[in-house]
């Protein structure tokens, strides 16, 4: 087990939100004191402070995405014409370890990114096990045959906690679905508020 697979649910109180909205959290079951001995009062906090929790956020989400990552994707939606904010969400999820969470082949990202690095999942009928593939429109993702019966991924295909978004297509018969198109913030269940916005004027300071 990774570092930051252990720390998954730190992130949820450093945050103060249950970020993947799982039942597992303590967020979820009513432990919302902050980190330490007694829970240390909060401040408002500056529009710094404000900017910065809206980026660990968004990193956080994704797998805890290491800092030199996750502002190469920012830099990259800048150089988009149209908005930033909605290009840095669209780049976030065409990561092949987004897409093979959003499909429910994994019950989380931090999971997910683990079965692309071990070699479980294959696009367009190619193995390939880097987290941060960028897919296209109509690439398809799938669970390679030896790995289909694995616990984690039969578990996941048939979690409740959350579903499918409509810019994928999934057949958890087959363990295989499409990157259909690229999203919108609006069409991304994000189980917490996302603020993109604030995370470019973060970066554009």
């Amino acid at each position: 087990m990774t570092k930051r697979i252990a720390a998954k649910f730190k992130i949820n109180r450093r945050l103060g939100v249950n970020l993947w909205g799982r039942g597992k959290s303590p967020l979820a079951k009513g432990k919302e004191n902050p980190p330490g001995q007694h829970g240390a009062r909060r401040k408002k906090p500056s529009d710094f402070g404000t900017q910065l929790m809206a980026k660990q956020k968004l990193k956080g989400y994704y797998g805890n995405i290491s800092e030199k990552q996750f502002r190469k994707l920012y830099d990259e939606a800048v150089r988009r014409r149209g908005d930033t904010s909605e290009s840095l969400i669209e780049l976030l999820e065409r990561r092949l370890d987004a897409t093979v969470y959003r499909l429910k082949f994994a019950n989380t990202p931090f999971q997910s990114r683990q079965l692309v690095n071990h070699g479980h999942v294959q696009v367009n009928g190619k193995r390939v096990n880097i987290g941060s593939y960028r897919l296209r429109d109509g690439d398809v993702v799938s669970v390679r045959t030896k790995s289909k019966d694995m616990a984690v991924i039969l578990e996941a295909s048939q979690s409740g906690e959350r579903d499918v978004p409509d810019y994928l297509e999934v057949d958890h018969k087959e363990m295989k679905g499409k990157f259909v198109r690229a999203p919108k913030l609006a069409d991304v269940p994000y189980p917490v508020q996302m603020e993109p916005n604030l995370v470019v004027e973060f970066y554009s300071r």
